[in-house]
């Protein structure tokens, strides 16, 4: 084992463990429930959604916050737990320039179709490996590697529709009032954010309670 595995290989246990032990908390939690309130900001007016018939739920993120990078298993956990009435969205937050080259890259790959297999090496990238993924040719390269070639990199990338999308991002985390990352949206309605919740496990517990609180009106007003 050279030095560099050896230095690695203590890190990848401990945030193995660390993992375990933070989706085993989520679980035992989300079976007890929680009472959402005062746990959360009304947004005021509520904004339409994007899934009708359906409860929607938009993960508001960035691939160059660190603590997106340790909330994403609980959102992947709970993406494979949460109810059938309940869909989910992420939204890449722009807070300063540095930050669209990242938001691109998602639309890219939610428009190419990759998205569900890019998203997360793309956070181990940047925040386990130190990969500077920060201006368009490094994040090709990157594309490259996980079979997306270069010419419908470019041509997505540079594509009015990912364009239109980065625009809408930034006046949607306007109306969202969001003032950090993550932050998740729960139907148009109420933000949900780890200083409001508590903690990163509370967040998906009120988003959850929430999400339920929503389908009951949905269902009842039908």
């Amino acid at each position: 084992m050279n030095r560099i595995s050896s230095a690695v290989a203590p890190l990848a246990l401990a945030a193995i463990a660390t993992l375990l032990a933070t989706l085993l908390t989520m679980a035992a939690a989300l079976a007890a429930g929680i009472d959402p309130t005062g746990k959360f900001d009304a947004i005021k007016p509520p904004q339409p959604t994007e899934t009708p018939g359906k409860v929607e739920v938009v993960e508001v993120f960035s691939y160059a916050c660190p603590h997106c990078f340790t909330f994403l298993p609980l959102m992947e956990q709970y993406a494979k737990s949460k109810p059938d009435y309940v869909e989910i969205r992420h939204m890449p937050a722009i807070f300063r320039d540095s930050w669209v080259p990242l938001a691109r890259a998602y639309y890219t790959a939610e428009l190419l179709g990759v998205a569900d297999r890019i998203h997360r090496p793309i956070f181990e990238a940047i925040h386990v490996r130190n990969e500077p993924l920060n201006d368009r040719d490094a994040l090709m390269k990157f594309f490259a590697k996980h079979g997306v070639s270069n010419e419908d990199f470019n041509k997505t990338y540079d594509s009015f529709a990912v364009e239109s999308l980065v625009r809408k991002s930034q006046v949607m985390q306007q109306r969202y009032r969001v003032r950090g990352t993550p932050t998740v949206i729960v139907n148009g309605k109420y933000q949900v954010s780890g200083t409001l919740a508590g903690s990163a496990e509370n967040v998906i517990m009120v988003v959850d309670a929430l999400a339920e609180r929503e389908h009951k009106e949905q269902m009842a007003s039908q």
